[in-house]
Formats: C-alpha cells, structure tokens, sequence
C-alpha cells in the first residue's frame, strides 16, 4: 500500500491500466466486463477516441480559466446543446465538478430564489427515504440513505422526508399502477401541510431511484401528480438525474418518460462519461430571472465551475449520444437484457423483482419469493455477490440496506451505452455464475441455514 486512503482500508485492489471499449484491464492483464459502468458513470466506454482528441485539443488550446473572469467557447457550447435538448422551460446552465456540488447548488438557488422574491420563511426541503443526493452535507441531509446518514447525524440540516415511490414492495393488491402512483405522490402534500406550505422551499426526488433502492422508475402519473402539488403550493421540483439522467434510461433526461419539467435538474455522471470529473445544475428561466433581476448574484461558487477541458469533454460526450443515435441503442439493448435477465432469473427463488428503465437495471434479492422476505443483512449478500462477480470479471454494483436502510439487497446494472448482443450474454453468463457460486456456499453454512428456514 502506498499513501493512498483508499474507500476501504482492508481492500487490496488492482490496479486499472487500461480501458478498452467496455472492458477495464488490470496489471496481470486481466479484463473486467464494466457491467455497471463503474457507477453508472462510464456510459460511452473507455475508450472512445472522440472524446479523448476533444479533450487533447482543448488543453492544447486553454486548459483552465476562472469562470469569475472570463466564460469560454467549450463552457457556452455545451450549455447551449443541453439546453437545446432539456425539458420544455429548462433554460441555464450551472456547472459544477459532480453529482453532490449539483445537488448542493440546487438547494442553495431554491433557496435564494424564495429570497429574491421576499418568501424569507421558504427554507424548509422536502425528500424521499431511500434515495441517495449525494455525500456532502446538505446532499447527505436531503438523502434518504439511513446507513450513509446515521455517523453524522449530528452535523445534518433538518430536512423531512416521505416514503419513496416502492411499487414492489408498496403498491397494494388490486391497486393499479396509476391509483399506487397517485397515493405515493400525495405523502407530498400531507407532508407540505404538517410542515406549513409557506415554510417549504423545494421537493428533491430521483426520477429514478438509483443506488439505494435499485433501478426504481416513479410509478405512471407520480411525478405529474408531484409537480401539481409543487405549484399548488408554491415549491420548488428538483429532480436529481445525476445517476438516471445524461441517456442512462433511454432519453436524455430521464423525466422526460414522465412528461414533467422541473424547476431545477441535476446531472453529473454520465454527462462526462468518466473522462473528466464535470456535472451541472439545470434550472428553469423563471429562476434565472428572479436572481437576474434580483441581486443578480447566485451566493454560491466553486474554483473549478466551467472548466473548460471538462466541458470540452461534456459537449464531446453528448454531441457523440446524440450523433451516433446511442439513445436507440439504449433503448434496444435495454429490451435484450431486460429479456435475458428474465429468463435467467424470472424463477430463481431467490430473486424477487427485475426492473429498470433503459440500460439502468436492478435484481432485487429476497430469502423467499412468496413473502418477499429479505435476507438476513449479517450474511452480506450483497458483498458476497460483489466480490465473486468481480472475481468472475463482471463489474456490478451490488447494495444493502435495499428495504430501509437496513434490510434488504439487490444488483444495479448500467452498463455502457456502446453494448453488443454478445455483451449482455456475457453479462447474465457472468452473474448467473456468480449467483449459483454465493447461494450455494451459503446453502452449505450453518447460519445461512438457519436463515433461510432450510
């Protein structure tokens, strides 16, 4: 170990050295399918040679300049064609370097916005249990991951959260998936009221629940009846597509599937596809005007907002999804592997939901079908199932804590956007290898035994 701190003390990684295409290469030369495209971030592979030259050539021309003094052409370009192709109303575009600085930038603005318009008391944030914003404070506050809150609870804004959007686990028997999306979105007004409506500045949600609950698409009409309830009472929609958005679930915004613009919209992730660290925060021309003219000054800013090299690569990112119809390939190659997955796993009796959106998957892993029961959290599952893939040379991201926080596992797949058919046989060969090697070692163990009821 050298004076690296690495995620982990007790991990002994490889080291990367290459990429090529899908795959990344270690020292000993050995290659790893990037199954979830690291997380969910490396949507064009790592290899491809546009975005690299675009990147050479903005260095060789300006490497860096401080967005307090000067603007650049890569930094306009790339605002412009997100915004060309955002929600209807989605107008400016602020750069940061990643997903959490997105979602604290949004928290800030809809707070400033309130302050702009003389709605001082609007300071109150409005989340969902199990979703992730993010690991800086007001991120981590907004989020709804019990396990990554818990050591600093302490130092957390207060903010207040309702049940997710959960139809596997939530939606009632003979419900249909509209009335279920109906009732889950209207936890937001109850919510609203208790708090009082005219203290609540803003509602953040993923469109798509990424890590934390695995692949989880708001039910039909969900988002339409939250954004109802948002400009009833005058707050503020931040959808956070830092993980869903940028092509990873077949648009190049995820809430496009649901018809709805937000008034702030966070991307990171996939808008750099891993080859520079950028994301940003997309908001609504009636914000923008309200600071414009207002202070005209947004309290918030970061060294490293508008770099040019990053944005060179994020324009080079999109212009490339965009020109190569990568979104058809998406939307495909989502159908082909929904489908494999289906077939391999439709009746393992130890996999309870297959779902997803785009090439943005999970398999939700349960003790018992019927009841839908979670595994016991001390087996791990989720990191046995981690490790042996890898061992297998398939990248997945495995999670914990599926359920609550605590309780339950399941397997997020995204892969890149770039993937073949004999990509994703590889894919379920892989995992149905890794999952026969997991459940059988723990069929053989005492506690697992006991666990399982066997």
């Amino acid at each position: 170990m050298g004076h690296v701190f690495p995620r982990h003390t007790k991990t002994n990684l490889p080291t990367a050295v290459s990429g090529e295409g899908c795959y990344i290469i270690d020292q000993n030369g050995k290659h790893y399918f990037d199954g979830s495209g690291g997380a969910a971030v490396s949507c064009l592979g790592h290899s491809d040679q546009t975005v690299q030259e675009a990147i050479k050539k903005q260095t060789d021309q300006l490497a860096f300049a401080h967005s307090g003094f000067f603007t650049t052409e890569p930094a306009e370009k790339l605002a412009d064609l997100l915004v060309a192709n955002a929600p209807k109303g989605i107008d400016r575009v602020y750069y940061v370097s990643g997903g959490s600085e997105a979602v604290e930038a949004a928290l800030k603005l809809a707070r400033q916005y309130h302050l702009e318009r003389g709605d001082k008391d609007r300071s109150h944030v409005i989340a969902r249990w199990q979703s992730y914003h993010g690991n800086t404070i007001g991120a981590l506050s907004a989020g709804g991951n019990k396990w990554r809150r818990e050591p600093f609870m302490p130092m957390l804004v207060p903010m207040s959260h309702i049940d997710p959007c959960y139809p596997y686990r939530d939606q009632q028997e003979g419900e249909s998936d509209e009335a279920y999306g109906l009732r889950a979105a209207n936890r937001l007004e109850e919510e609203i009221l208790k708090v009082g409506p005219e203290k609540v500045s803003a509602f953040i949600c993923e469109p798509v629940v990424g890590a934390t609950m695995g692949a989880v698409a708001a039910a039909p009409g969900y988002l339409k009846r939250i954004r109802e309830i948002c400009d009833q009472y005058g707050v503020l929609l931040i959808l956070d597509e830092v993980m869903c958005g940028m092509g990873r679930t077949g648009t190049l915004f995820a809430c496009e599937h649901d018809d709805v613009t937000p008034d702030i919209l966070c991307i990171a992730k996939g808008l750099g596809a891993g080859y520079q660290p950028i994301g940003a925060m997309l908001c609504s021309g009636k914000i923008y005007n309200a600071i414009e003219n207002g202070s005209g000054f947004f309290q918030h800013g970061h060294t490293y907002q508008g770099h040019p090299t990053a944005c060179a690569a994020g324009y080079a990112v999109i212009s490339t999804m965009l020109e190569r119809n990568l979104l058809d390939n998406v939307n495909k190659r989502s159908e082909q592997l929904m489908q494999a997955l289906s077939d391999a796993f439709g009746q393992h009796p130890f996999v309870g939901d297959i779902r997803g959106r785009g090439l943005f998957i999970a398999i939700e892993l349960v003790k018992d079908r019927e009841t839908k029961t979670p595994f016991d959290p001390k087996l791990a599952v989720h990191a046995k199932i981690k490790k042996t893939a890898f061992e297998n040379g398939l990248i997945c991201y495995p999670m914990p804590g599926t359920i609550d926080g605590k309780n339950g596992d399941h397997v997020l797949l995204a892969p890149p956007f770039i993937i073949k058919d004999e990509h994703i046989a590889e894919i379920v060969e892989k995992l149905s290898a890794s999952f026969s090697s997991v459940f059988d070692t723990l069929a053989f163990d005492t506690l697992a035994f006991d666990t399982l009821g066997s």
